[in-house]
């Protein structure tokens, strides 16, 4: 690092560590303060557009603790971190994510499982089904992967944090760029 970077604050390599010391400083607080049988590693992932993403990775005695509730503890964690970096370091882009036991992964394939079968129904039928009412993230995996399929298109409905999913035919089996799309803004 420079001498004019040292003076006036100039980014640098060393603002990512500072952001993963601050992340664990936080993280060694918390499971202190709480007693959570839990230890923590943390993978830092650069990402192709340049952007990173710290994996944190819990295990432990009390990892049931975080999954329980449909993962919400892990959420809070999330959400918490992503907010303690943004207020330490504002201009930072940092991502942040949470897991444990690869819960994340398996509530995503739950849902694409789920999202399957409907799509078989509304097919066979030739009519619109509707997925129960989702948060944002669990809505973008599904509309993600209903995307990729050009028999079909899927919108969210409802007002609020937690809408449906509705799921009906495609006309003429055109391609799904619009689902992908509204995916992307939903």
């Amino acid at each position: 690092m420079g001498f004019f970077s040292k003076l006036f604050g100039g980014k640098s390599k060393g603002a990512n560590n500072e952001v993963e010391a601050l992340v664990e400083k936080t993280l060694e607080g918390i499971i202190e303060k709480a007693q959570f049988e839990l230890s923590f590693e943390i993978v830092t992932e650069k990402e192709e557009d340049g952007s990173v993403t710290l994996a944190v990775q819990f295990s432990g005695a009390d990892e049931e603790i975080l999954k329980d509730k449909k993962g919400q503890m892990l959420d809070a964690f999330q959400l918490f971190l992503k907010r303690v970096i943004q207020h330490n370091f504002p201009e930072d882009k940092t991502n942040i994510t949470v897991d444990c036991g690869g819960y994340r992964d398996e509530s995503a394939n739950a849902l694409i499982e789920r999202a399957e079968n409907l799509k078989a129904i509304c097919i066979e039928q030739g009519k619109s089904v509707y997925y129960r009412a989702l948060p944002p993230k669990d809505r973008k995996v599904v509309h993600q992967y209903l995307a990729k399929d050009p028999r079909v298109k899927s919108r969210s409905l409802g007002d609020g944090l937690y809408k449906k999913i509705k799921i009906y035919p495609a006309k003429g089996g055109s391609n799904n760029a619009a689902g992908a799309e509204e995916a992307a803004h939903d």
